[in-house]
């Protein structure tokens, strides 16, 4: 007797079936729909991005248990955990001297614990790391990034260093998470805790787009007032929106396993 297929699996199924234009709708409008929802049930738009923050730091965890208890780091890419580190510091710095609030402690969490993942991948598990997998040029990412923050940063009262280092930060998060995708796509066979770790960043990076998706709608535009003039607010906004989309494809096929009720995530050759 053949079992009776879930709800969940038929609708799984039934989108696996769809040609892509329509997944992009369906994604989107499917974003539009939990961005609805946190409107509704948040209210306080803030928390959203402390959420993001404290989903991140999540990820990190998981990662630190992979890296304690496994005793390998095969699947994680060494150059996306340094421009991680490295936009987290300028963060970090900018929030010390322009804001200090919450996000300043959950930065500083986040900085410790990605610089000992760094090291853990460098000296202590060196010989599981997949360097001719990691294999994504940081150099055509970083410089762009820099370049862009010496033209476009915000227009606040703060100083001009203080504010490049602010739109840096904003950039290389963005595409921070480039490397990892890359070396993903090279193995394509992704094991439980890297899987984890990578949806962890993506449901973050949703979280904090949300944030400023919500509030550009709650002020009715004027958020982009405060946050400066020229191309910086809209820029803020595309960065948000980006590196939502940039893990879009392996959040999908994240879920995809799960419902499926797979330890490991499979990807085609071309999710990124």
């Amino acid at each position: 007797m053949s079992k009776t297929k879930s709800p969940i699996f038929s609708v799984a199924s039934w989108i696996r079936r769809q040609p892509p234009k329509m997944k992009v709708v369906l994604a989107v409008l499917s974003g539009m729909a939990v961005l609805l929802f946190l409107r509704m049930v948040v209210e306080d738009h803030n928390n959203l991005f402390v959420a993001a923050e404290a989903v991140h730091v999540l990820g990190t965890c998981v990662l630190i248990y992979k890296l304690t208890k496994e005793k390998t780091c095969a699947g994680l890419s060494l150059k996306s955990q340094e421009l991680t580190a490295l936009f987290l510091a300028v963060r970090l710095y900018c929030s010390v001297v322009m804001e200090y609030d919450i996000h300043t402690i959950l930065d500083s969490a986040t900085l410790v614990s990605t610089l000992w993942i760094i090291y853990m991948i460098r000296f202590n598990l060196r010989s599981t790391y997949m360097e001719d997998k990691d294999n994504f040029k940081i150099q055509y990412v970083v410089i762009p990034c820099a370049v862009l923050s010496l033209f476009v940063h915000p227009t606040t009262s703060h100083i001009l260093f203080n504010r490049i280092c602010w739109a840096f930060c904003v950039y290389l998060e963005a595409i921070s998470v480039l490397p990892q995708l890359r070396l993903m796509q090279n193995i394509q066979i992704i094991e439980p805790f890297t899987a984890h770790y990578v949806f962890a960043l993506g449901v973050a990076r949703f979280l904090s787009a949300a944030h400023w998706v919500i509030q550009l709608f709650d002020t009715k535009g004027l958020l982009l007032m405060a946050l400066g003039y020229g191309l910086w607010p809209c820029l803020v906004l595309l960065s948000e929106i980006v590196q939502t989309f940039i893990l879009a494809d392996f959040c999908y096929y994240y879920v995809k396993s799960i419902l499926g009720g797979q330890l490991v995530v499979r990807l085609p050759v071309d999710v990124v």
